[in-house]
């Protein structure tokens, strides 16, 4: 008996569909780059349930005849290549015939179509690849498809889809690459009855970028215009200080088409080096035009890969045209003051200089130790439980347990001091111990008792402002301050059933890339066990309405895009290691960074911790926290011992 056999031509048809058709957002960009093709000057995409019950596609193209029609959903069927020359010079976005085949195969499609100078327009119906309908039709100029039911009759397809948010999120990230592509066409993405994109399609590149990401990452680009090699590059890069944690929005256009170049990709990063931090990475929307027998399309089933006869011509021009932009673009940026501090004040004529009263110190009272016995001071804040920058407000800083301290308000100046007297003559308050009996009493309360076992912690400094020297028995020990304190914040965040979290005054809306929005919504309920606050802003942006107590101060916009950055990346699937990695990132932002000018006590608040509790030994991410160096091994070094 054969075992060798010829699939049935409808099985055939369902496998070869799905290579073509992989998701709504697969029809979506065969069925627009069609509309491409056919010279259209306005899009309209509307979508329902993230376009797997209903997909829209209208365009004021040239239209089909009718005896195209039925023609043009056979398989291999295309206006675009006639012989086997043409594709050794591909010019347009589609060319293998086997979009409208591949989608009428596994979902049900309506078209209505109208050639110029027709009276009458043409409506076509076709199910799973079976013709129900044709007949006539009053429409305009164009074609109009609607695709509903994706995968009806493959099941086991349907189940592999996302859930509807990631599907509408993958469609407008379709949208927002073709839009960039052809600035000079009006696309329109409507999702749900929400306009999510609109372009006007007036060409202009930058008018493009800022109706698909918002006015700020627009507002950080800078223009590319260059030629070199017979290769063109235009578009805008951003800023240095703009870069962002990872490269999902870099944006790079071959021809008219969206491509991921690892050509380009390097020329661009290789141009900022050096003006960049490593581990940030610019973003771009960058078009090159080449010759189209230099570069081939027909490398990937997607056409989303190409391959060059030539990379050198493509990456020199790609690298000069970007470090020629950023030399000529861009700026040291300027500090804007306040309305009231910019505005140009008159010049007063000089004034001769007054003398300055010099004041001489009062000297220092005798104050009698009373007989109670001295009140013990406050508890002292705990550096480890806030890092609070010297400049910020104070109403921010927190108690041990988390809870705010109010805000004390200044001692009131005595009537008797001086106008003109210095502050530093100006006498302590009289809750403040003065003397030097005061001091040795409070010292001695807090003394531990005389037969304490428990080891003497000395800390001696730090070097580099980065690793703390401190000793405790016969041993010295370096610690990296910011590991430790990562570390420790990192313990608080995970023993804590809820991290604190503060209401923002006034929501921030942030924009990021559609992965890292999907991703950023699909968890919303982790990210609110962090103290993390979001909602679905439309479009690419989400809206925080609240944010860590632990993380005031920090820079919400970039650790946020920092967090959708590491969650779209995929890694982290579990529930629980999506929330740990959180807490990574959150502790990592809110540590003492290495560099940084600490306190004594600060120094020493963190070497207690990490000499004293077992399960400080290293940094979430791995690093070492501590290395010891024993006094033998020290002697040792210089030739005290053998």
């Amino acid at each position: 008996m054969a075992k060798i056999q010829v699939l049935d031509k409808h099985v055939a048809e369902l496998i070869a569909a799905g290579e073509v058709v992989e998701r709504p957002a697969s029809v979506v960009k065969e069925m627009v780059e069609n509309a491409i093709d056919a010279g259209a000057k306005h899009v309209t995409v509307e979508i329902r349930d993230g376009g797997v019950t209903y997909i829209r596609i209208t365009d004021d193209g040239s239209g089909i005849h009718r005896e195209d029609v039925a023609t043009a959903f056979l398989r291999h069927a295309t206006s675009k290549v006639r012989n086997e020359e043409d594709l050794y010079a591909i010019s347009t976005l589609g060319f293998r015939g086997e979009a409208l085949a591949s989608i009428a195969a596994v979902a049900r499609v309506e078209l209505t179509t109208c050639v110029q100078d027709e009276i009458v327009g043409t409506r076509y119906v076709i199910h799973g690849g079976e013709e129900i309908l044709v007949e006539d039709a009053g429409c305009p100029e164009g074609s109009t498809f609607i695709i509903e039911d994706l995968f009806y009759n493959i099941p086991a397809r349907m189940k592999f889809l996302k859930k509807d948010v990631s599907e509408g999120n993958a469609v407008a990230g379709v949208m927002e690459r073709l839009a960039l592509s052809h600035p000079e066409i009006a696309m329109r993405f409507i999702r749900d009855g929400r306009n999510e994109i609109q372009t006007s399609g007036d060409g202009d590149l930058l008018n493009c970028i800022h109706a698909v990401f918002g006015k700020p990452f627009a507002a950080g680009m800078v223009p590319v215009d260059y030629s070199m090699g017979g290769v063109q590059v235009s578009g805008y890069i951003c800023k240095p200080e703009a870069c962002r944690a990872n490269r999902t929005m870099q944006h790079y256009f071959i021809n008219g088409r969206y491509v991921k170049t690892q050509t380009a990709m390097v020329a661009l990063e290789r141009a900022y080096k050096g003006v960049i931090m490593v581990g940030r990475f610019p973003s771009c929307v960058l078009c090159l035009t080449l010759p189209a027998e230099t570069v081939d399309a027909n490398v990937h089933p997607a056409k989303i890969e190409v391959r060059f006869i030539n990379e050198k011509p493509v990456f020199d021009a790609v690298y000069y045209g970007v470090k020629s932009a950023l030399e000529s673009g861009d700026r040291i940026r300027r500090v804007l003051l306040k309305e009231e501090q910019a505005r140009p004040q008159p010049i007063a004529p000089p004034t001769p200089a007054a003398k300055p009263s010099i004041v001489p110190p009062a000297p220092t009272p005798i104050v009698s130790v009373p007989k109670a016995p001295p009140v013990s001071p406050a508890p002292r804040r705990s550096f480890l439980d806030l890092v609070v920058d010297d400049d910020r407000p104070q109403d921010l800083s927190l108690h041990d347990d988390g809870k705010p301290l109010p805000l004390t308000p200044p001692e009131p100046v005595s009537e008797v001091q001086s106008a003109n007297e210095p502050s530093s003559l100006i006498a302590a308050p009289a809750t403040e111990p003065t003397s030097a009996v005061e001091q040795e009493l409070i010292h001695a309360v807090e003394q531990p008792p005389l037969f304490d076992n428990t080891p003497i912690i000395r800390v001696i400094g730090e070097v580099f402002n980065t690793y703390i020297l401190a000793q405790m028995n016969d041993s010295l020990y370096i610690i990296d301050k910011h590991a430790a304190h990562e570390r420790i914040l990192y313990n608080q965040l995970k023993a804590s059933a809820r991290v604190d979290e503060q209401v923002l005054l006034a929501p921030i809306s942030i924009t990021v890339s559609r992965e890292e929005h999907t991703a950023l919504v699909e968890n919303q309920d982790v990210l609110s066990g962090a103290g993390i606050t979001l909602e679905d802003f439309g479009g690419n942006s989400v809206l925080v309405r609240s944010f860590p107590m632990i993380l005031l101060g920090q820079d919400i916009e970039a650790t946020i895009q920092e967090i959708a950055a590491g969650l779209a990346s995929g890694g982290q699937e579990v529930l629980s290691a999506k929330l740990d990695w959180i807490y990574h990132s959150t502790a990592c932002r809110a540590a003492t960074k290495g560099g940084d000018v600490s306190r004594p006590e600060e120094l020493e608040e963190i070497a207690g911790r990490v000499l004293s509790e077992e399960n400080i030994r290293y940094c979430p991410h791995g690093r070492p926290v501590c290395v010891e160096m024993t006094r033998k091994e020290l002697e040792k070094q210089f030739g005290r011992i053998l």
